[in-house]
């Protein structure tokens, strides 16, 4: 990477609206049929920015957003960086009790929605846990429970729409037209790099969401090396159908793209049908996306009808990725410089990253090298002392993208990022002689089955060799005689059919017999978080419950 950005995100899409003025910004293939290019995004941008300062929102000020990929949110995204609101990002599956939360411990003053996803209503949870909005005139809410917030802007698919005691976006638009340009440029000037201007709550399976604090800085320069692992260029044209609110979206996904003067073709929600016809329609030359995304795609049974020639790179990542679903998306989507990213929103988020001119085999089977400026070692989680190549340990990143910390949370920082800066992650990993990482599990995923351990990726992988096979993931329940006994859960290809003999057979002298599944589940789908990940822990639960494993014998092997 040739240097770090030292600017803000306001300045960089000023210069990127400079540079790039008539070329392609950002484009839906949905009903919207929106195409801008970089001077009309900009103005975009400019117009959410006015409208912030006319409401009262300070500089440092947090500002929540929770929608899926409307246009509205990348807007919302630049506009609020113009005029130095910290944008914090909400994830599109959270009920009452999570948003109420997130507003409280966030301070946010002002928050973007849109009506709701499929049977959550964000209106109606707003209204439930701020009874006093529906009475208040906008811009003057004084609620009991979240005592901060004053503004709430909803985002309807007509902008005049609005709902009781919210703006609507055009209302704010409206509201900016008497700040000048001058003004905003005064505002601009104020920011600085290295301060906070995204915020984005862990989505951790214990424990309450934390916010993590990000700078310019951090983003900026993660986005820029993301982008140069791909060699992406303004004539790059990204497909998008990861959510927003996650670092693959606003930071991998919309950043970099501004970064590098490409176009943004992003997907409201994720639909696979949708996204290979918006690759076929705009030509798309990078895709991202979560293994579980890919496998979709892969799967339509009109696949073959799609024209996917321009395909050249992109990024999968979000979870491990499958290498006999990393070959096929390199052999029959045609992306044959497919990178893998590894990282976490505490960094930014990207920590390591194959590159498009590193062997397939390197990029079907790790997750990298260390990114330019980022330094990587893998330390014995028991003494915290590093381990040589080829042992096992937990990977811990220090550089450029670490975190500026949990948002009024010192202690959780304090047990993230030791005392010298090295951010652990809680990742399983192995670096080979040179250099190259291997992701083997999550920590606490690893099962224990009468003193071995079993690592879940190892079955996984193997298992994702047998040809009706198109998901599996494996989990630990617990047993009274080994401590733990290995689950697998499995999703087999359309019109395939299998036994648990079958694959018990399948796997019999192929893999030791202590990691052979005890337990066989064929499912239809995994619970999911919003960003695509796999809930492995609500596996876990649902079928402890449904084998009758008591919490006293959890307990006994804990």
């Amino acid at each position: 990477m040739a240097g770090f950005l030292r600017c803000t995100i306001g300045d960089l899409l000023d210069d990127r609206a400079n540079r790039f003025a008539d070329r392609d910004a950002l484009i839906y293939t949905d009903y919207r049929e929106i195409r801008l290019n970089y001077r009309q995004f900009k103005e975009k941008a400019d117009q959410v920015a006015k409208g912030l300062i006319a409401l009262g929102v300070k500089k440092g000020e947090n500002v929540a957003i929770w929608a899926t990929n409307y246009p509205e949110w990348l807007y919302v995204q630049f506009g609020s960086a113009k005029m130095g609101a910290v944008l914090v990002t909400v994830n599109t599956n959270y009920r009452a009790y999570e948003l109420e939360y997130l507003l409280r411990q966030s301070d946010a003053t002002t928050l973007f929605l849109i009506d709701g996803v499929r049977d959550n209503s964000y209106t109606d949870t707003l209204y439930e846990i701020c009874p006093e909005l529906r009475e208040s005139e906008p811009g003057r809410l004084e609620s009991a429970r979240l005592p901060l917030l004053r503004n709430v802007i909803f985002i309807g698919r007509d902008p005049e729409v609005k709902r009781p005691g919210m703006y609507s976006w055009n209302e704010l638009l409206r509201s900016g037209e008497g700040i000048t340009e001058e003004a905003l440029a005064d505002r601009q000037r104020l920011l600085h790099c290295d301060e906070t201007i995204n915020m984005q709550y862990t989505s951790g399976t214990t424990g309450f969401p934390k916010g993590v604090m990000l700078s310019h800085f951090n983003i900026i320069n993660n986005a820029k090396a993301v982008a140069e692992s791909q060699k992406m260029t303004e004539a790059d044209r990204l497909c998008f159908p990861v959510p927003l609110f996650h670092c693959f979206g606003c930071v991998m996904s919309s950043l970099a793209c501004v970064v590098k003067g490409a176009a943004m073709v992003p997907l409201e929600t994720f639909d696979p049908k949708a996204v290979l016809e918006a690759i076929h329609q705009e030509r798309c030359t990078a895709l991202y996306g979560v293994p579980t995304m890919f496998i979709a795609e892969l799967a339509q049974p009109d696949f073959d009808r799609y024209d996917l020639s321009s395909l050249r790179t992109g990024i999968m990542a979000g979870s491990p990725c499958p290498i006999e679903v990393m070959r096929q998306v390199v052999n029959r989507m045609g992306a044959s410089e497919i990178t893998i990213a590894y990282g976490l929103t505490e960094f930014s988020p990207v920590i390591t990253q194959t590159t498009t001119d590193d062997p397939l085999e390197r990029r079907v089977t790790t997750v990298g090298k260390a990114l330019p400026g980022v330094a990587v070692k893998i330390v014995n989680p028991a003494t915290g002392e590093e381990v040589p190549p080829g042992m096992q340990g937990e990977l811990c990143a220090r550089g450029f993208g670490t975190m500026q910390g949990y948002y009024k949370n010192p202690e959780a920082t304090s047990a993230a990022i030791d005392e010298e800066g090295w951010l652990h992650t809680g990742d399983l990993a192995v670096c080979d002689s040179e250099g190259y990482y291997k992701i083997t599990g999550r920590a606490k995923d690893m099962i224990i089955r009468g003193g071995e351990n079993i690592y879940p990726r190892e079955i996984e992988e193997f298992l994702y060799r047998h040809p009706k096979i198109r998901d599996v993931q494996i989990v630990g329940v617990p047993d009274m005689k080994y401590g733990e006994e290995v689950l697998a859960c499995i999703i087999l290809n359309d019109g395939e059919t299998m036994t648990e003999e079958e694959l018990r057979q399948f796997c019999q002298g192929k893999i030791s017999r202590y990691k052979i599944p005890r337990y066989i589940r064929f499912v239809d789908k995994y619970p999911m978080t919003a960003s695509g990940k796999i809930q492995k822990y609500k596996l876990k639960e649902l079928y402890i419950q449904e084998l009758g494993l008591t919490e006293a014998q959890k307990v006994e092997t804990a």
